[in-house]
């Protein structure tokens, strides 16, 4: 191994101690990160943390990218045991492998949906992997329109939200930019039910289950991911 292989593989493994050490922190200090405590667990000075993030909102950036990384290939590889032609089933293992591994990792979950973090601004680095989920789930939307499968209208049992005229020049521009193949009420009906199941994810973790839904919180929120899938059309 050259010397420029070994400085870079010993750069990486600190990179990662640094970013573990971090996410430790998350549980106990929430975003409220310290380089300095990160250095004093790994037993470095702080100028030399410096050295590999700057400032502390480099740090929750790399932070967030790796736990939107983490959320999207949850979901991902939840979504890929389906049959493509299971839209519902796609539907139901996206909410589940998003649940799951909130439940698994409650302090990241908090950092990427929880309260922003005050005087943090998220770089254009953090968007892709913030849209692995939803781009998972706009692939399914235009997975039914595709074959057919996923009618414009949701049927009569779905509850069909009225037009929102003065909304719609704005949704056309979204759907052009998202999902260009999914008709606008029809991509309407996904985020809706996209932002709803992030709800419930959340009032879970927050505590806002305490004193009703007491037993069995995965029945009731599968019950309500199918409740959504009656408002979006899938069957």
């Amino acid at each position: 191994m050259t010397a420029k292989n070994l400085r870079a593989r010993v750069r990486d493994e600190l990179t990662s101690e640094i970013k573990a050490i971090a996410r430790r922190q998350l549980t106990t200090e929430g975003a409220n990160l310290s380089l300095r405590a990160v250095a004093r667990e790994l037993g470095m000075v702080s100028s030399a943390v410096y050295r590999y993030f700057p400032s502390r909102d480099d740090l929750l950036t790399a932070l967030i990218i790796d736990c939107y990384d983490e959320l999207g290939a949850a979901a991902e590889t939840a979504e890929a045991a389906v049959d493509r032609a299971d839209l519902l089933g796609r539907w139901l293992a996206i909410g589940h492998g998003i649940r799951d591994w909130a439940l698994a990792h409650p302090a990241e979950y908090a950092l990427i949906y929880g309260s922003p973090v005050p005087g943090y601004r998220a770089p254009q680095t953090t968007v892709g992997p913030a849209a692995r989920t939803t781009d998972l789930m706009l692939t399914m939307l235009a997975d039914g329109v595709a074959a057919g499968t996923l009618p414009a209208d949701p049927g009569p049992d779905a509850v069909v939200l009225p037009p929102v005229p003065d909304l719609a020049a704005e949704l056309d521009r979204i759907g052009t930019l998202i999902s260009p193949t999914v008709p606008r009420d029809l991509l309407v009906r996904g985020l809706t039910g996209w932002i709803q199941m992030f709800g419930v994810v959340t009032f879970e973790l927050f505590g806002r289950f305490q004193n009703m839904i007491e037993d069995n919180r995965r029945a009731f929120y599968d019950h309500q991911l199918r409740v959504m899938a009656g408002h979006i059309g899938l069957r």
